[in-house]
């Protein structure tokens, strides 16, 4: 079961696409840290099986750790196959991959194989596709169009992004990518951000499914999206690129960040736990009296605050010294916070074929 597959029982991370399906059998622990996309994660060692393993290896011997690993691991086959693998067809093609490319992945490589599928190891396993993410992403970007959209907190950007894609458009949805607003209040409570080591292998995988021979639209975003940093090769080449800028009024906007964070309604002791993030800018006392507009629920009032007091001149700040191409950006005026205004000004947008790029 220990034995190295052939060569043609092997795949590079070049070839990923050629199969039906990938699969990750590491323990789940190291497959929620990060992990090929659209891998699924079924395990022949559990993480508290792999701990034994390993002090066996240390403590007795590796002879014995190994006897003990491998029936952990023929069970954990057998269940797989009794389970997710049983009504897999004979043509199914899986890509199996571990850390390195070792017995883990071998050990069932070479069962599936001799059922009768035609199952390929990852060569080099997980750490050959993490040196290709960190080696491809920065060729990746610079073969790219770009076009930012710009524009205040509230303005859409993404609303916009949403309905470019939906249009046929390109676009990267950064904020997508890292499961956050991007602002200090941006976190979305039913989906928790990825591990950084996930958020890039999210963003390689989107950028090689980009086809560099059309534009590329993309949101302007400051360095950290939440926790998560954005590769500086991709911010250089958003900065250098051309503009696009919405324009809508404040109360669009109000009416727009009601909708998209209705959930601090109901959960005040979160929202005043992210405002106190914002005492080393704004000092207790402004603070204090957002929180106070929070427990009377003047809700309008608060966000226009924030808006006029906090984003608005970080954001302006931001923008103009990062944007060379500006002013010369194409503007987008929307008039109010509805999803047809922002299908209206996508198609505006895409239909204008004479519109300057920079």
């Amino acid at each position: 079961m220990s034995a190295q597959p052939l060569p043609r029982d092997t795949a590079t991370v070049a070839q990923l696409s050629q199969f039906d399906a990938l699969i990750d059998v590491r323990t789940p622990s190291e497959f929620a840290l990060d992990h090929i996309p659209y891998a699924s994660n079924l395990p022949v060692l559990s993480d508290a099986e792999r701990a034994q393993v390993g002090t066996l290896y240390k403590q007795v011997s590796p002879f014995t750790a190994r006897k003990v690993g491998a029936a952990l691991v023929s069970a954990n086959i057998a269940r797989h196959l009794q389970g997710a693998l049983q009504d897999k067809p004979r043509q199914w093609r899986p890509l199996l991959y571990c850390w390195r490319g070792g017995q883990r992945s071998a050990s069932i490589t070479y069962v599936l194989r001799e059922i009768g599928w035609d199952a390929r190891q990852l060569e080099g396993g997980y750490k050959a596709f993490r040196r290709a993410v960190l080696a491809d992403t920065p060729a990746l970007v610079q073969c790219l169009h770009f076009r930012v959209v710009c524009g205040l907190t509230g303005c859409g950007k993404t609303r916009l992004l949403q309905r470019l894609q939906a249009r046929g458009a390109q676009v990267l949805d950064l904020e997508a990518l890292a499961a956050h607003r991007g602002s200090v209040l941006g976190g979305l409570p039913e989906r928790p951000q990825p591990s950084q080591k996930m958020f890039e292998s999210l963003l390689w995988d989107r950028l090689r499914r980009l086809d560099a021979q059309r534009v590329v639209y993309v949101e302007s975003e400051s360095r950290k999206i939440g926790r998560l940093q954005l590769p500086q090769i991709l911010m250089d080449c958003m900065w250098r690129s051309p503009c696009v800028r919405i324009e809508t009024s404040t109360a669009a906007r109000v009416a727009l960040l009601r909708e998209e964070y209705v959930h601090f309604f109901s959960d005040r002791a979160g929202l005043q736990r992210q405002l106190d993030c914002l005492v080393p800018l704004h000092g207790h006392q402004v603070v204090e009296s957002w929180k106070q507009m929070a427990e009377r629920s003047e809700w309008d009032v608060l966000v226009t605050e924030l808006l006029t007091r906090h984003y608005d001149p970080a954001y302006r700040c931001s923008i103009v010294s990062h944007y060379p191409h500006l002013p010369q950006a194409r503007v987008i005026e929307i008039d109010h916070a509805g999803n047809e205004a922002y299908a209206q000004a996508a198609e505006a947008l895409l239909d204008d074929v004479t519109a300057p790029m920079g």
